[in-house]
């Protein structure tokens, strides 16, 4: 599956996948609030095996299969 990323512009190191390129339908009012802007930061080819730096790719893919899109929040502070 294609997977589009984008950056929160109100919430530091937090992301947005989502399966179509500029498409937020799927995205809440309230995350849209809380997270502002969406800034595009990349796209690759996502698949089960694929090795991402804080996410479970099969847990990426199931969020954009049942809602349409993922969000990634940053690591606890005991993780940095």
């Amino acid at each position: 599956m294609q997977c589009y990323v984008y950056r929160a512009t109100k919430r530091a190191d937090t992301y947005v996948y989502l399966p179509e390129k500029d498409d937020f339908s799927e995205l809440p009012e309230g995350v849209v609030r809380a997270l502002g802007r969406l800034e595009f930061a990349l796209e690759f080819e996502l698949t089960p095996e694929r090795t991402l730096a804080q996410e479970d790719p099969q847990k990426v893919l199931a969020n954009l299969d049942e809602q349409g899109f993922h969000l990634q929040f940053p690591p606890p502070e005991e993780d940095r």
